[in-house]
């Protein structure tokens, strides 16, 4: 058994492309591998509000640059990797905790990759606000969870809470860009994560790159 564990955020753009090519590495090995992936919470901005925000007005004020720009370098690496990712859809920056909270009861349904996946595209490629009680319910439906229950979970200030406590974030004004991904009891990878050249097989303490600013550790 491959045990991958995934930090990452889903309004983030690097690691919804991270995790494509994770898949991708996957589906390309010469033999299947039996991995397990488990998704943990990382909050991209803890100090995003419930209701969320405006995506270009809270960049602007964290970076000082105009967000168009840093756009097309995103959807240049995403369409690498097959993503058809267009940020003219992408209009708000949700509070993702209430998404994390079901993702985090997702594994015991068996579905927590499949709704990692459908958040990120429902943001993503859809323009959803996956930050939005209702959107949340509908998607969870999807991948094994009562109606009712996905709206409890989404927003059970009880809940809530225990995901902030569980989640990373940026700590020290640090910014951390992309998922994190750490792989356990790892056999090893005749082939680079992104295709291309054969790599040599990664022992413990070794790091194979996928993407700028996310690696893999066994």
């Amino acid at each position: 058994m491959l045990s991958i564990d995934v930090v990452s955020d889903v309004i983030c753009p690097w690691c919804f492309i991270g995790v494509r090519r994770l898949d991708q590495a996957l589906e390309s090995l010469p033999e299947p591998v039996d991995a397990k992936v488990t998704f943990h919470p990382f909050l991209l901005d803890a100090s995003t509000p419930a209701e969320g925000a405006d995506l270009r007005d809270r960049l602007r004020a964290k970076y000082g640059v105009d967000p168009e720009k840093m756009f097309g370098r995103v959807e240049a690496a995403a369409r690498e990797s097959g993503i058809p990712l267009d940020f003219s859809k992408v209009r708000r920056t949700p509070n993702t905790v209430a998404a994390h909270t079901l993702i985090g009861h997702a594994v015991e349904k068996g579905t927590q990759r499949a709704l990692a996946g459908a958040l990120f595209q429902a943001y993503f490629l859809d323009g959803r606000d996956i930050g939005d009680a209702t959107v949340l319910g509908e998607l969870a439906t999807l991948h094994g969870f009562e109606h009712d229950e996905a709206i409890r979970l989404a927003t059970d200030a009880t809940e809530l809470a225990k995901t902030r406590q569980r989640g990373f974030g940026c700590r020290g004004g640090r910014h951390h860009r992309g998922a994190v991904l750490r792989v356990r009891r790892s056999r090893g990878c005749e082939r680079g994560p992104t295709g291309g050249a054969p790599t040599r097989r990664h022992r413990q303490g070794d790091g194979v790159r996928l993407t700028s600013g996310m690696s893999v550790r066994s």
